[in-house]
C-alpha cells in the first residue's frame, strides 16, 4: 500500500464545497469516483482542508491510499480523464512518506481573494470574483489588512458554526495587489477559521468605501464579538492558492 499526494485545481462554483455532503455534490465525492474508476479500489481522500460552496482552489493538496501498480504519471491522467465531464484537475501526483498527512502536516495555506472594481459586472469573470462597482481606495485597504498581521483572537471574524477549538490564529503575511480593474488581497497563515477570510474581506471592503475607518477595524478586532463584523464577503472571489509544507 502506497500513499500519493496530489495537487488538485477546481472550480468550486458547481459544488457544495470541499467535503463529502448528503445534501449535495462534493470536489472530495467527485475525485473519489473518479480514483474508484481509475483505480479499481473504494478510496478515501483526505484534503489539506475544506473550502466552502463556491469556493476554488488552485493548489488544493490532498492524500490516499491504494495498491495500484501504475506510475505517477499514469494517475494523473487516468484521474483526469475520468474528470474531463467535472471542472476539477488533477496537476501533478508523487508517492509519500507514510507519515504525509495533507492536513495535518501543512505549515503555511495561502488564500488569495479577487476584487473586480468597476461599475460594468463581469461577464468572463462572473462567479470567480467580487464586483464591486463603487470605486475602492485600495491604500486603505492595504492599511487596513496590515491589522490583521500577527496573532489575534478572531472571534469577530469566525462563523457562528465553526467547530475550531480556539478562535486565536496568526497571520503570517496579507498583501494586496492590482492590475487595471482587479484587486487581488493575500492572506497567509497555517491555519485559518470558517469563514475567516471572507469576513476579513468583508469589513475590509467597508474601510476602501470609507464607510469604515481603520479604527473601526480595530475595534472590530478587539471586540471578539462577531455581530461587529461586517458582511460576509461572497465565496465567488476566494481562492485557495497553495499549501505548504516543511
Amino acid at each position: 500500500m502506497k500513499r500519493y499526494k496530489c495537487i488538485v485545481e477546481y472550480d468550486g462554483t458547481s459544488f457544495v464545497g470541499w467535503q463529502r455532503q448528503t445534501n449535495g455534490y462534493s470536489v472530495q465525492e467527485a475525485i473519489e469516483t473518479s480514483l474508484e474508476l481509475a483505480l479499481q479500489e473504494k478510496i478515501r481522500v483526505h484534503g489539506s482542508g475544506r473550502t466552502d460552496t463556491g469556493v476554488h482552489a488552485k493548489g488544493q493538496v490532498i492524500h490516499f491510499e491504494s495498491n495500484t501498480n501504475l506510475d505517477e504519471y499514469s494517475i494523473t491522467s487516468a484521474l483526469n480523464h475520468y474528470l474531463k465531464k467535472e471542472l476539477v484537475s488533477i496537476l501533478s501526483t508523487e508517492i509519500v512518506d507514510q507519515n504525509f498527512d495533507a492536513r495535518r502536516n501543512a505549515t503555511l495555506r495561502t488564500y488569495e481573494y479577487l476584487i473586480i472594481n468597476r461599475i460594468a459586472p463581469p461577464a468572463i469573470a462572473k462567479n470567480k470574483a467580487w464586483h464591486v462597482s463603487k470605486i475602492l481606495n485600495v491604500k486603505l485597504i492595504s492599511d487596513a489588512i496590515k491589522i490583521f498581521e500577527g496573532t489575534h483572537d478572531f472571534t469577530t471574524f469566525r462563523a457562528a458554526s465553526c467547530e475550531a477549538a480556539s478562535p486565536i490564529r496568526t497571520i503570517d503575511r496579507t498583501k494586496v495587489t492590482t492590475s487595471n480593474e482587479e484587486i487581488l488581497i493575500t492572506f497567509q497563515s497555517r491555519s485559518f477559521l470558517q469563514h475567516q477570510v471572507r469576513s476579513m474581506i468583508g469589513a475590509s471592503k467597508l474601510v476602501g468605501e470609507e464607510k469604515w475607518g481603520i479604527q473601526d477595524l480595530q475595534s472590530s478586532l478587539d471586540s471578539k464579538d462577531r455581530s461587529k463584523c461586517a458582511a460576509l464577503a461572497p465565496a465567488c472571489g476566494l481562492y485557495l492558492l497553495s499549501v505548504s509544507y516543511s
